[in-house]
């Protein structure tokens, strides 16, 4: 069991919706070090790596409205209450993309911004795939596109993919 350096010494729920939920929180350290923080608790997220038998990366475009943009991204998903990283990961590419993967293997497990989210990010290889019907939820446009390495390294250098998940997938990736 992880021990933390910081006691929550109270935790007040300021706002609640489906996707997340945000808390005041107040921690003390041993020595009596205080510090409250606005905290966004999130569930965290599954992301999916698809590699086919061409070695291309498939990659999902939607508009983000946080961003105000068009983004490639590798898909992705909120782990439902219950899922596992990996169940919710095999969920989330059939709904995006209609694929299924026979071979999974986890990539990276990292923070996309821990100075106020309580979000991990866990990303997964899923190769040997097939094709199935895609199941996007109403609210989403998903355009899918095949990228070959050397392209996707080329998108990455010059900032026209700026997607954390996606860069930091690709590098691990890159590296097996």
């Amino acid at each position: 069991m992880k021990t933390s350096p910081m006691k929550i010494v109270s935790s007040k729920e300021i706002y609640a919706c489906g996707l997340f939920r945000v808390t005041l929180d107040e921690a003390v350290d041993k020595t009596g070090w205080r510090i409250q923080r606005n905290v966004i608790r999130h569930n965290g997220s599954a992301v999916m790596m698809p590699v086919d038998a061409k070695n291309r990366v498939l990659l999902v475009r939607q508009y983000r409205l946080p961003a105000d943009q068009y983004m490639w991204e590798l898909p992705a998903g909120k782990i439902d209450a219950g899922e596992t990283a990996l169940q919710a990961a095999k969920r989330e590419l059939v709904e995006e993309t209609g694929l299924r993967a026979k071979k999974w293997k986890k990539l990276a497990l990292f923070y996309p911004s821990p100075g106020y989210v309580g979000e991990t990010m866990t990303i997964y290889l899923a190769t040997e795939l097939t094709q199935g019907e895609s199941q996007p939820m109403d609210d989403e446009r998903i355009e899918t596109r095949w990228f070959g390495k050397k392209e996707l390294k080329e998108l990455i250098r010059t900032n026209r993919i700026t997607d954390a998940k996606t860069m930091i997938g690709f590098l691990h990736w890159d590296r097996l």
